[in-house]
């Protein structure tokens, strides 16, 4: 057997903490806040509280979290101290020998956190999404390509040309992301799965499952051999030369 790692992508929480299937890894791609539910000191004794808790029963071996445009409190203050997480501000981690980048940044919205200016907005998303590696297996973010899971209700395509460039360059196997509720669902780019998790539509309800996937670890003809794995595993990663998604 190859070495499959489990997970499960979800965004655009907006408090609402769902029951999450047991997976390897639970991709958080932000707006685990809601921007119209109290100040920030509420929203971060929330997390410090309430979101503290969920992620302690979650039953993920690993999980992964980027903050979005409602996650005011963590643009002010950053993460509370203690949450069973990695966040990732602008920063990569490997889990499971997969390659995992985390970005908060989105095109400017009413200057609500972790927005780009109004003005030359995508040069500094540019700026911002240029530090992501070209050996990067997952990109975790909570805004969208352009054109790829990013239409408003009024069929207006809002994501950032900065980030759709980057994922033609990076070429990850896989990206998550959220912010445009009503586009939640799968797309592709070039080589690259998009995936917007927002569990909510519009009206904030929550009314989409978490998004399970099964993905080979690590990528083809890239690995760096375990003790664990028999040679049989090493060797039928090491003869073949692509990256691929396993199922679905």
């Amino acid at each position: 057997m190859l070495p499959v790692t489990s997970i499960v992508c979800i965004s655009d929480l907006h408090e609402h903490l769902v029951e999450i299937p047991a997976c390897d890894l639970l991709l958080i791609a932000g707006n685990v806040s809601f921007a119209f539910k109290g100040d920030r000191a509420t929203k971060h004794a929330y997390l410090a509280g309430e979101f503290k808790q969920w992620l302690g029963r979650v039953p993920a071996t690993e999980i992964v979290l980027v903050a979005g445009n409602h996650d005011q409190s963590i643009e002010a203050w950053g993460v509370p101290d203690g949450l069973r997480c990695h966040y990732l501000q602008d920063a990569r981690i490997e889990l499971f020998a997969l390659r995992i980048w985390g970005t908060p940044w989105q095109p400017w919205f009413y200057d609500w956190a972790f927005n780009a200016p109004h003005r030359d907005g995508e040069a500094f998303l540019a700026s911002k999404f240029d530090a992501i590696p070209a050996d990067t297996d997952i990109v975790v973010a909570h805004g969208l390509p352009h054109g790829h899971g990013d239409h408003t209700s009024a069929a207006i395509h809002v994501g950032s040309t900065a980030m759709a460039a980057t994922l033609a360059r990076v070429k990850p196997r896989l990206m998550v992301c959220g912010h445009i509720h009503e586009a939640a669902g799968r797309y592709r780019l070039g080589e690259t799965e998009v995936v917007n998790a927002s569990l909510v539509d519009a009206r904030y309800q929550p009314v989409n499952p978490p998004v399970e996937i099964q993905l080979c670890a690590p990528s083809i003809g890239e690995i760096v051999a375990s003790p664990e794995w028999s040679f049989p595993q090493m060797m039928a990663f090491r003869v073949q030369r692509k990256r691929w998604i396993c199922g679905t």
